[in-house]
């Protein structure tokens, strides 16, 4: 009995420490300005393959967040859709990314009249390779994470932890920034 008992107790250690380790490797910081964004190919909520070569040329906010249709994440998404005139004034195009299902996020998007794309990412790679993935074993979910990606394909800001109130937001400022300072610069040349 005491030997049943000795290997239980091992067991629960090793399965202890493999969630502990998943959960640690889970929380790296995202890529940096400056790198190139990684590529990416995934359905969105009407089945529609988007890449990120499909948004060359514009500016991108690609937002990670958790779950369709809780409080944060439609706070989120809500605030997105009600900037997206003025975010696509600033030459700019909204996604948003989950490991939700294309099914989930048809509801979602038609709930909450989501004119964006919102991209299931089942395999949880593209999360993945953001270094936006939290994974607890067999619970994985996006980290609410966003990066500003410039019409060249590179990371130009990234939020992390961003806030669900405020990070369309904060894309819609810092873009009108990067906008004054990009004609600053051409106006100077002239």
């Amino acid at each position: 009995m005491n030997g049943l008992l000795d290997g239980l107790f091992i067991v629960m250690g090793v399965i202890i420490a493999g969630i502990a380790a998943r959960f640690y490797y889970s929380k790296r910081e995202p890529l940096q300005p400056g790198q190139q964004a990684p590529d990416f190919r995934l359905p969105d909520q009407h089945g529609q393959i988007h890449a990120l070569a499909d948004f060359r040329g514009k500016w991108l906010a690609l937002y990670f967040y958790p779950k369709d249709d809780t409080p944060g994440c439609t706070r989120q998404a809500c605030a997105f859709r009600d900037d997206l005139d003025k975010l696509k004034a600033l030459g700019a195009e909204v996604i948003g990314v989950s490991v939700d299902t294309v099914q989930s996020h048809a509801g979602f998007a038609s709930k909450f009249d989501l004119p964006f794309p919102l991209l299931a990412d089942a395999t949880c790679e593209t999360a993945e390779r953001y270094q936006s993935l939290i994974n607890l074993g067999i619970v994985k979910f996006a980290r609410r994470n966003t990066f500003l990606i410039d019409p060249a394909g590179k990371i130009v800001k990234v939020y992390v932890s961003a806030s669900a109130r405020h990070n369309s937001s904060e894309v819609v400022n810092d873009l009108e920034q990067l906008k004054r300072v990009q004609q600053a610069g051409h106006s100077g040349r002239s």
